[in-house]
Formats: C-alpha cells, structure tokens, sequence
C-alpha cells in the first residue's frame, strides 16, 4: 500500500526541522565555545600585561591564551562538523538535489561564516601575543610600578644574578665610578638558615656628581649614593631595579639641571642587562 504523498511531505518537513534544529543547537554550542574561549585568551594576555608591570607578584606562563585558542579551534570544528552532518541528513531526507540546495543553503552558510569567524579570532589572538612579546622586547621590558608611587624601574636582564652583577662591576670600574658596597642579601640569608632567590644590592657614586645633590636638597643624601638591586623572580628572570630619576627629582625637589647626574643609573642597568 503506497504512502500518500501528503503524509511523506509531512514527514519530510518534520524531519529537515528536527535535523535545523540540531544544527542550530551546534551552532550555539559552538558560539559559547568561541566567546568562552576569547574571555579566557584575553585574560591570560591580561595576566601577561600585568606581569610586565608588576614582575614581582603575578606569575603568568601564558596558559591562559593557548587554553582559549584552544576552545576557540575547537568552536570552529564543531561548526564545520555540524554544517557537514546537516548536508549529510538533508541528502538522507530529500532525494531531490534542488531541494537539498534550497534548504541547506542558509545554515550551512551560518555554519561555514561562524567557522571563518573563530578561525580569524584564533589567528588575531596568536598575533597579538607575538606582537605583544615583541613590543615588550623592543621596550625592553622597562616598567614603572607608578601604582604605589614607588618609583621603581625594574629592567630584565638576559645573564643570572651572579653574571649581572660582575657585568655592572666592570662596567662601573671602566667608568671610575666608585663601587662602595656589594651587599648580599640572599648570601646574608643562608648564613641563617633561610632560603631566598639570588638578591644583591650594588651601592656606587661619585662625589663629585653626588655633592652639587645634595648641596641643592640635603634630603635626597638618604638616596644616595645610587644603588642598583640585581634579583630573581619566582621564574628564575633575572631583574635590575633602581629608583627612577623623576621619582627622586619630585621627592627631593631635585632642579631640572640635576636629572643627568641621577640618570646615569639607567644607562648602566641596560649595558649590564645587555
């Protein structure tokens, strides 16, 4: 007994709706796949931005943006996937190819225009951390941390405490600058049973630029003479910090003729972080 034609139209059409609607459902899913996996990327590149002005307290190992690349790439599988099995069912459910077309063609351009989406978004993503690592390399990585109004200027250092510190020796010596004290920190701390990363504190000037200072503001004698503090973080980076030359000027009221006497401390932290 033949199937009347008006019940397999029915059929047909409750089918390609069931078949729309799961591909609508993996749609979705995939949608909450890419912005989930974006707010996770965009945090971990916040982290990052955070570690370079605050190198001492946030750890960041850039987890974060792989982690939500990942979830962006796999959005674009699921959407790709999706618009594949919705060709593949509607070919199940109309034998004619026109009708295929016809009912396939929106979703499954939704399906494939989503895909491109989250594939640009993965790209943009890797980009902006290359981009991001560069600049900051090219800046060399020289923060403020202005927060607290420290001002302190912490400068990455390509060599370990040890090889930092023999650097800004020689480079102090090659200059005549004095060398009044090498004070070791970490070294003071073993001597008491107490563990602490590789910490020394370089102390240097020269009297005849540190004089006119403080003739000019005996205050600004209890920052000198100049001093350079050669650390490790928690990643094992080596790090020169040293007051910044604004900051010194602005606390002692310091006249604008005095800056180059001070910030002479920032041109020998970047030759012995070289």
């Amino acid at each position: 007994m033949d199937v009347p034609s008006e019940m397999t139209e029915r059929a047909d059409l409750r089918d390609s709706l069931a078949a729309e609607r799961t591909l609508l459902a993996w749609i979705r899913t995939g949608l909450s796949l890419m912005g989930f996996g974006f707010v996770v990327a965009r945090f971990g590149l916040f982290l990052q931005e955070l570690q370079i002005a605050q190198p001492r307290f946030i750890p960041s190992y850039g987890l974060s943006l792989w982690f939500g690349t990942a979830l962006i790439g796999a959005s674009v599988a699921v959407n790709l996937l999706a618009g594949w099995q919705y060709v593949q069912l509607l070919r199940a459910i109309h034998p004619s190819p026109a009708s295929q077309r016809h009912s396939a063609i929106l979703a499954v351009t939704t399906s494939l225009f989503l895909a491109l989406v989250g594939l640009a978004m993965a790209i943009y993503l890797i980009s902006l951390r290359g981009s991001a690592n560069a600049g900051s390399l090219d800046r060399g990585e020289v923060s403020v941390l202005s927060t607290a109004n420290k001002g302190i200027i912490d400068k990455p250092s390509n060599h370990s405490v040890e090889e930092t510190v023999d650097r800004l020796k020689n480079i102090l010596q090659s200059k005549g600058v004095t060398l009044f004290a090498v004070i070791d920190h970490s070294g003071e701390a073993e001597k008491v049973g107490m563990k602490m990363r590789p910490t020394k504190l370089l102390i240097f000037g020269s009297p005849k630029a540190g004089t006119p200072l403080m003739l000019a503001s005996p205050s600004v004698a209890i920052d000198l003479p100049l001093k350079i503090l050669v650390w490790e973080d928690g990643r094992g980076k080596t790090w020169l910090s040293y007051n910044s030359a604004n900051y010194l000027q602005e606390r002692h009221g310091l006249p604008q003729e005095s800056l180059q006497a001070i910030a002479v401390v920032q041109t020998l932290a970047e030759k012995a972080g070289e």
